[in-house]
């Protein structure tokens, strides 16, 4: 009896599901009215006239357009982006046109005294060896890198001292070298756009800087 009425529940449930697929009808959709009478739907911005207006030229163009008697000219160089930053916050609001940039140049960071290179270790220990006998006590050999086996005599912030270094060393009978120690950095430039006369000098005081005229295109 128990499987006569499972069968008989199945097929009622078959006959029910094949009846709703042959007789139901898909939902229509109906627009929501407008919450008072009088009130536009919402459009997208895209789908409106607006988004098709032409863009003013004042917004179309990122460079202002000069004065024909404007002179240009190049300010710098910047050590650091502070000096920077502050340079061109003095200058913007007396200027008709303002920007940096950035370039790579190489500081002057002091200089290196040396005996060039010897032959080999043994040689440049050697060298040391009789330096210090003779009363020079301030020195040491490279043992890696571009001045390997050379013997170092000192590195000076003043070339007058590391002169009279390589002075002393050359009147005990060695040739002594001076060399500048260099290296890459950032400096950054300002290019600007001003009036006839306009005198930077008097906005940024006293400033280790130079200018030069630079083109307006």
């Amino acid at each position: 009896m128990l499987l006569r009425a499972l069968i008989l529940l199945l097929a009622c449930m078959n006959l029910g599901v094949a009846a709703w697929w042959m007789f139901h009808r898909d939902a229509q959709a109906h627009p929501l009215p407008a919450i008072e009478p009088g009130i536009a739907s919402l459009t997208l911005y895209s789908e409106s006239d607006r988004a098709k207006l032409p863009v003013p030229e004042a917004a179309a163009s990122a460079t202002p357009a000069l004065t024909a008697d404007a002179v240009c000219q190049s300010i710098g160089p910047f050590e650091t982006s502070v000096a920077l930053r502050r340079a061109m916050d003095a200058l913007l609001p007396k200027v008709e046109r303002i920007q940096f940039r950035e370039v790579e140049a190489t500081a002057l960071r002091g200089y290196r005294v040396f005996l060039p290179a010897a032959a080999d270790r043994e040689q440049a220990l050697a060298t040391a060896r009789s330096l210090s006998a003779k009363g020079i006590a301030d020195y040491y050999v490279v043992t890696a890198g571009d001045q390997t086996n050379t013997v170092s005599l000192g590195i000076f912030r003043e070339l007058e001292n590391a002169t009279k270094r390589r002075d002393q060393v050359v009147k005990l009978g060695y040739n002594a070298v001076v060399e500048p120690r260099t290296e890459p950095v950032k400096q950054w430039w300002i290019d600007l756009a001003a009036t006839p006369g306009f005198d930077w000098k008097t906005v940024l005081g006293k400033a280790d800087l130079k200018s030069q005229q630079a083109p307006c295109g």
